[in-house]
């Protein structure tokens, strides 16, 4: 039996606000996730952002299979008592060499405390869809993409982005907004696979983060107006429900590599064939 610690990079305020509008929070949506592709795991959730988080050692995190990293609004350049307990709560990851996976701000706090550099996107968002991934050479051997199109879509909603990944870490796929969109990061002898896009996420829940987001994805100019970002988030929703209609792919500009949930999640299934 696969036993995971899924890590939940959000506030108590954050994970609350999330339920009132997705009914899960991230870390929640993410063992959702694991249990439908490893129907035997055994999944611990743990928020390492909130003072009174049980604390796990080193020892305690060699217990467990795997670490995953969920995203969450985190800004991990900031000086806060959240990020510093999140930051601390990575290294003893990376120091138990338990291998973890993150999407978003996990990759993020990955990076960061292996000693690269994240920074808000300048000018700039990549939200809903994050356009023809691409992988580098080193992707195109790494089992992480294993299966993946010579170029695809993915779910994403980010303001931040790795500005320099860590020494000892592999770049391994890149597209047009944000230079690191997979990336492999070894540090104090763990082994971190993250990605900045959601493959652990469905259409509709990306819809849910967009309607959140309005005035962001309006500023950022990725949207003319409230009802522009509405009818994307009403078109996502759709997706969901009928993954296999074809006027949406026109529409929305993808193909099955976004619109399949088996194809969505090929990075997290990838990883969990590399554990065993």
């Amino acid at each position: 039996m696969l036993k995971v610690l899924v890590a939940e990079s959000e506030t108590v305020e954050e994970r609350e606000a999330r339920r009132a509008h997705a009914g899960k929070s991230a870390g929640e949506s993410y063992a959702a996730t694991l249990r439908q592709l490893r129907p035997d795991a055994e999944i611990t959730i743990v928020a390492p952002a909130d003072d009174d988080a049980p604390h796990y050692s080193v020892e305690a995190l060699r217990a467990f299979d795997a670490v995953f990293v969920t995203g969450s609004p985190l800004h991990v350049y900031d000086d806060t008592p959240e990020v510093t307990r999140q930051i601390a709560f990575m290294r003893r990851v990376f120091a138990s060499t338990t291998p973890s996976f993150g999407s978003c701000a996990g990759l993020q706090l990955a990076v960061a405390t292996a000693g690269g550099k994240v920074r808000r996107m300048p000018e700039r968002m990549e939200a809903g869809i994050a356009r023809r991934i691409t992988p580098t050479e080193a992707g195109r051997a790494h089992p992480l993409l294993a299966g993946r199109a010579p170029s695809w879509d993915a779910p994403a909603i980010h303001g931040d982005e790795v500005e320099q990944l860590p020494d000892d870490a592999t770049l391994l796929a890149s597209n047009a907004v944000t230079t690191v969109q997979a990336a492999e990061i070894r540090h104090d002898g763990g082994v971190f696979w993250g990605v900045q896009y959601h493959p652990e996420l469905a259409p509709g829940e990306i819809a849910v983060a967009l309607r959140r987001q309005v005035p962001d994805l309006i500023e950022a100019g990725l949207a003319s107006s409230e009802a522009a970002v509405l009818q994307r988030a009403d078109e996502l929703d759709a997706l969901q429900a009928e993954p296999e209609r074809r006027s949406l792919y026109w529409t929305l500009g993808i193909d099955r590599e976004f619109a399949i949930e088996a194809h969505r999640r090929t990075e997290l299934s990838n990883f969990l064939e590399w554990l065993g």
